[in-house]
C-alpha cells in the first residue's frame, strides 16, 4: 500500500521526469514542490515506493524515474486532466469543422491530434455493420473504363474504376446504374456483398450483363472493405524524435504502425474507465510485442456505431494533457458524426 503522501511524490517524480527527461532525486523534489517535509523524509518515501517497484533507479547513486507501473499508479489516480486551452479547441473545431466526407473527417483527426500532442495519432474507422448502401453512381470515362461511386449513410465514399469488357454507351450507364441502384441501395453494406457475391454472371452474348458483372466486382471488393477494420494514423515520424525515451528499439512499434493488425486488437481490447477513457502502459502491452510504449484512447460514436481515437507513444509522456486531448478530439468526432446524422 502507498500513502497519500507516497502517491504524491510518485506524482513529482513522474512530473518531473516528464518534464526534464532527468532521473528525479529527493533534493530536487523539496526545491520543486511544495512538501513541507525534509530531504530525508522525501527519501524514505521514495524508498518506499522503489519496494512496490513504482519508480526505479536507472544508474547507481542517480534520481529515480518512474516504471511502467509506477505510470500505471499515477494514471489511475490522476485527480484531474490538464485541460485544453481555448486557442487549442478553437483549433480543432475549426480544423475539423472543415472536413469534407468521413474519410477527409478522420484524416484531419489524426493530423489535428499529432499537432496537439507530438504523439502518434491513431482513429478506428467506425463499425458499418450498421451502415446502409446510400447511392450508388456510374461515369463513363471513355473506353472500357466506368467510374464507380458508392456511399453509405454514414458519410463513407468509395471511388473505384471498373475496367469493363466493352466501351458502354450513355444509354447502357443509364440501365447499368438502374439495375445496381436497384439491386443494392437501401440495404445493410453486409446485404450488399452477399448480394454481389450471389448475383449469377453474365448470360453468353450479352454485352450489357458481361459489363454489369464487372462493375458488380468492383462494387463486391469495395464493399469487403468498408466491412474490414480500419485505421487512420498520423504522425510515426514522431517516433523517430522521441527515440531516446525508449530503452530498445522502436521498430517493433513501427512494425505495428505499418501491419495495423495488432493495434487494431490493442485497442479493442483496451478497458474503459467511467469517462470513457483507456490506457494501456508498457507491460501491459507485452500480449502485443509493445513492452515499451503506451496507448491511449477515448471512444467516439455515430450512427454507424462506436470506435476509438487514441495516441501512441513512449511511456514518458505528458498522460494529464494527453488524455484531454484524446477525449476533447473524440467528443468533436461524435459531435459532428451525429450533427451530419440529423442533417441527413
Amino acid at each position: 500500500m502507498v500513502s497519500e503522501r507516497g502517491l504524491q511524490v510518485l506524482r513529482a517524480i513522474v512530473q518531473d521526469y516528464v518534464d526534464t527527461r532527468e532521473p528525479v532525486g529527493s533534493k530536487a523534489i523539496v526545491e520543486r514542490h511544495a512538501f513541507g517535509v525534509s530531504a530525508a523524509t522525501i527519501r524514505n518515501d521514495m524508498a518506499l515506493l522503489e519496494d512496490e517497484d513504482l519508480i526505479v533507479a536507472p544508474h547507481t547513486s542517480s534520481g529515480r524515474v518512474p516504471t511502467d507501473k509506477g505510470y500505471r499508479v499515477f494514471v489511475d489516480h490522476l485527480a484531474e486532466l490538464r485541460p485544453l486551452s481555448s486557442a487549442q479547441r478553437s483549433a480543432i473545431t475549426s480544423f475539423l469543422d472543415e472536413a469534407g466526407d468521413l474519410d477527409d473527417l478522420l484524416a484531419r483527426t489524426v493530423r489535428a491530434l499529432t499537432q496537439l500532442t507530438g504523439q502518434v495519432a491513431i482513429v478506428q474507422y467506425p463499425s458499418f455493420a450498421r451502415a446502409n448502401l446510400s447511392h450508388v453512381e456510374l461515369v463513363a470515362l471513355g473506353g472500357p473504363r466506368v467510374l464507380v461511386i458508392l456511399v453509405t449513410d454514414t458519410g463513407r465514399v468509395s471511388e473505384r474504376i471498373a475496367l469493363v469488357p466493352f466501351e458502354p454507351s450513355e444509354s447502357d450507364i443509364v440501365q447499368l446504374r438502374a439495375r445496381v441502384g436497384a439491386l443494392l441501395v437501401g440495404r445493410s453494406v453486409a446485404d450488399c456483398a452477399q448480394t454481389v457475391a450471389t448475383t449469377d454472371g453474365p448470360r453468353p452474348g450479352n454485352a450489357l450483363d458481361a459489363i454489369a458483372d464487372a462493375v458488380l466486382r468492383v462494387v463486391g471488393e469495395e464493399l469487403e472493405e468498408f466491412r474490414q477494420d480500419r485505421l487512420v494514423m498520423a504522425g510515426a515520424a514522431t517516433l523517430a524524435k522521441r527515440e531516446s525515451d525508449f530503452r530498445g528499439s522502436i521498430y517493433p512499434l513501427l512494425e505495428a504502425i505499418e501491419e495495423q493488425v495488432t493495434l487494431l486488437r490493442l485497442m479493442t481490447e483496451m478497458v474503459a474507465d467511467e469517462q470513457g477513457l483507456s490506457a494501456s502502459i508498457g507491460r501491459e502491452n507485452e500480449p502485443f510485442g509493445l513492452v515499451e510504449a503506451s496507448v491511449l484512447a477515448s471512444r467516439y460514436d455515430g450512427s454507424a456505431g462506436g470506435a476509438r481515437v487514441g495516441l501512441l507513444g513512449p511511456m514518458r509522456m505528458d498522460y494529464s494533457s494527453n488524455l484531454a486531448a484524446v477525449r476533447a478530439v473524440a467528443h468533436y468526432l461524435t459531435r459532428m458524426l451525429e450533427d451530419d446524422d440529423t442533417a441527413r
